[in-house]
């Protein structure tokens, strides 16, 4: 744990991001690639919804990495709260916009998905509503940021709505589970009994899920960098003023 907590400091991030932020973009596209590539031009078509179940191999990741960034910004605004780490706090501010898009995505995908199996492009169901809703806490959490000019006081307040977000998050995961009701299907992968999903569907799915962890990881990377920077230019124009 000792070690863990050297890469609070901005420089030890800095210095051990200049060599894995490459490595982790690279990955990102190669491994993205080939989950995207072979989901929609090498997976047959569904004998119920044709061939318009490939966007699975982008709805399920953005809608998992939409869920999951808020969950990372809980935990890095925690330990902004409890141990004062600027970088955990700069991380949680950097990953509110990939969040934020990937929310976004996942809406359109599944609207996009939904209309011709349900007739509609959108329904009040447990889960899209959560969803939704998750998405103006992100727009709200950005507006906070954008809204105040102390980074440690914006930092708190921000801490504090994501703490009270994550409930939407919990929701947007497990409102099919809660609520029997609502058009929205079951979890299309899961360690229940039973088969949900083909293997020639499941594989390509699960590298695609890869590579968008991978992209969130690069993106949230190269956000935190930007934080840190624009942190360190601010300070020395403090400086410059105050001499």
């Amino acid at each position: 744990m000792a070690s863990f907590w050297e890469y609070a400091n901005p420089l030890k991030f800095m210095r051990t991001t200049d060599w894995l932020l490459p490595i982790v973009a690279i990955a990102a596209v190669v491994v993205t690639s080939i989950g995207l590539i072979w989901g929609f031009f090498f997976t047959p078509d569904d004998f119920r919804q044709g061939s318009t179940v490939k966007i699975v191999f982008i709805h399920v990741p953005a809608a998992m990495m939409a869920i999951n960034a808020w969950v990372m910004m809980l935990v890095a605004s925690l330990i902004w709260l409890i141990r004062r780490h600027h970088v955990s706090a700069l991380a949680a501010k950097a990953a509110a916009p990939v969040g934020l898009v990937m929310t976004l995505i996942g809406l359109i995908t599944g609207a996009v998905w939904g209309q011709p199996m349900w007739g509609t492009w959108w329904a009040w169901d447990p889960r899209l509503t959560s969803f939704l809703i998750l998405f103006l806490f992100y727009l709200g959490y950005i507006a906070l940021w954008s809204a105040i000019d102390d980074p440690d006081t914006g930092a708190d307040l921000t801490a504090v709505l994501c703490l009270v977000g994550s409930v939407f998050a919990v929701l947007s995961r497990y409102a099919a589970i809660f609520w029997n009701q609502g058009l929205h299907q079951g979890a299309s992968l899961s360690v229940a009994p039973g088969t949900r999903m083909d293997w020639a569907y499941k594989a390509p799915l699960y590298i695609s899920m890869t590579g968008f962890g991978l992209i969130f990881l690069a993106l949230v990377l190269a956000g935190t960098r930007t934080e840190i920077r624009a942190r360190r230019m601010k300070a020395l124009v403090t400086r410059e003023r105050m001499a």
